[in-house]
Formats: C-alpha cells, structure tokens, sequence
C-alpha cells in the first residue's frame, strides 16, 4: 500500500515537470515557402505583374509646303529718296591772248606785248607762241592766271643766208601769280606772264 502511494507521488511530480516545460518551450516556427521536400508544384506567394512601358505618340505626318497660291504676296515697294545731284564745279574761264612781258637783261629794255592763242609772236630773237591762257574760275580759293606757251630761239636771217633752225627753250605752263613757279631759263632775256584776256585789235608784230 505504501508502495503505490509513492509511485503515485512520483508520477505526480513528474507530470508537474512536464508540464512547466512544455509551458516554457517556444511553439514550433512554421515555414512559408517550400522546403526542399515539398512538392514544387505547390502554389507559392503570389507575383507582382510589372505594367507594360506606355507606347511614344506616333509622329504627326509632314504638312505639306505652302504653293505659291497660299503663300501671301508682298508688294511693297522700297521707298526711294530722292539722291540729291552735286552741285558740278565752276569751268575755269578760256581767254584768246595772253600779256607778256619780257626783259632784256643785258640793255634792260622791257616789253609788255599781247599774243593771241595760237599765233606766234618773235620778241627780239625770241618767238612766244601760246597754246592755252586760263583764268581761275569764281569757286577757286585763289584767283591765278595761266598760259601754256612754247618759246623758240631763232635769230633773224642775214641777208643772202638761210635763217638758222630753232631751238625749244621753254615749254610748259607759266603762272601769274607766281612767276619764278616755272621760269624761262635763259641767259640773255627773261619772260612771264601777266595775265589772260580776249584779243585786241593791237599785238605785237613780228
């Protein structure tokens, strides 16, 4: 009798012990996924489907270029301002003779004589023929007077012989105004002008 009491009491206890282990054992974790003893054709989580990429908007068709019906035509004429013309320099004035005055160095005899355009005119051994005389015209700063002439050295024939053949010692222009501009080089006489005018009815003669 006092045997099964004890071997009560024994399992007593140790159904105590079980049961406070059991409490304090955590519950078994379950898995989710498939083990590698499942079956692989067991369904798993379910898949997020991704959205498809949204289609670009086709390209508009090329519009046709405008024909030369549609297109507006401009008519506008430039405006064309009136070019104002230049005012056309004064022409200098043409005389018919020119007024010389020539010296003789050695006897210091002077002449102021006329020589018409074109004529020649002798002057002791000395013949002036004037190609040109000008005056300045009125819009020129400085009013001047010149004679385009070419001077010859011809002595006169002796009776019986042949006059000797010229010699061109002066050439060119001579300026009024300034006389020892162009000169006539010479070593017996001296020449320049004094100004142009229209011929007169009196020259000097030959």
């Amino acid at each position: 009798m006092r045997l099964k009491l004890s071997l009560l009491a024994a399992l007593a206890a140790l159904g105590a012990a079980g049961l406070a282990l059991a409490q304090q054992t955590p519950p078994p974790v379950q898995q989710t996924g498939p083990g590698p003893g499942d079956n692989a054709n067991a369904p798993g989580p379910p898949q997020v489907e991704e959205a498809p990429p949204a289609l670009a908007a086709p390209p508009s068709p090329p519009q046709p270029a405008p024909t030369a019906a549609e297109t507006p035509v401009t008519s506008a004429k430039p405006k064309t301002q009136a070019v104002e013309k230049p005012a056309e320099p004064a022409l200098r004035i043409r005389s018919g003779a020119a007024i010389i005055q020539a010296i003789d160095k050695v006897t210091a005899e002077t002449l102021r004589f006329e020589a018409p355009v074109g004529q020649p005119i002798r002057y002791k051994t000395l013949v002036f023929t004037v190609r040109a005389c000008e005056t300045t015209a009125p819009d020129e700063e400085a009013p001047d007077s010149m004679a385009y002439m070419t001077i010859d050295s011809q002595p006169r024939s002796l009776t019986g012989r042949a006059p000797p053949p010229p010699r061109q010692v002066f050439r060119g222009w001579m300026f009024a105004s300034s006389p020892g501009l162009n000169p006539l080089e010479h070593p017996v006489y001296d020449a320049w002008l004094i100004a142009c005018r229209a011929p007169g009815p009196d020259s000097a003669k030959q």
